[in-house]
């Protein structure tokens, strides 16, 4: 079945950086668009990020845009985030999901990597 494994949140300060992974398996993770997505504490879902199968289109929301990087290793079946002067805003929980900006929903996502952000 499909698996998603997300991993390299933590506590970082005001400015700092991270990057998360998510493994794939159970599908065949070079075809598939793949996603980034959040959830603040209290809020619903967020959208950052989308990159095709190929890498050839990346996408990023206006909140994100200049601060993070989507990436993919085909041969690797992993999906990279590269987060850099991070702020308190985004804090969340960060997901990987299949599926493009709106199709994610409909699809799988993994468990999830808490990132927190300190002043």
């Amino acid at each position: 079945q499909v698996q998603l494994v997300e991993s390299g949140g933590g506590l970082v300060q005001l400015g700092g950086s991270l990057r998360l992974s998510c493994a794939a398996s159970g599908y065949t993770f070079g075809v598939t668009t793949m996603s980034w997505v959040r959830q603040a504490p209290g809020k619903g879902l967020e959208w950052i990020s989308t990159i095709t199968s190929g890498s050839r289109i990346q996408n990023y929301a206006d909140s994100v845009k200049g601060r993070i990087t989507i990436s993919r290793d085909n041969f690797r079946d992993t999906l990279y985030l590269q987060m850099d002067n991070l702020k308190p805003e985004d804090t969340a929980v960060y997901y990987c999901a299949q599926g493009g900006r709106t199709g994610y929903k409909n699809n799988e996502r993994g468990q999830g990597t808490q990132v927190t952000v300190s002043s």
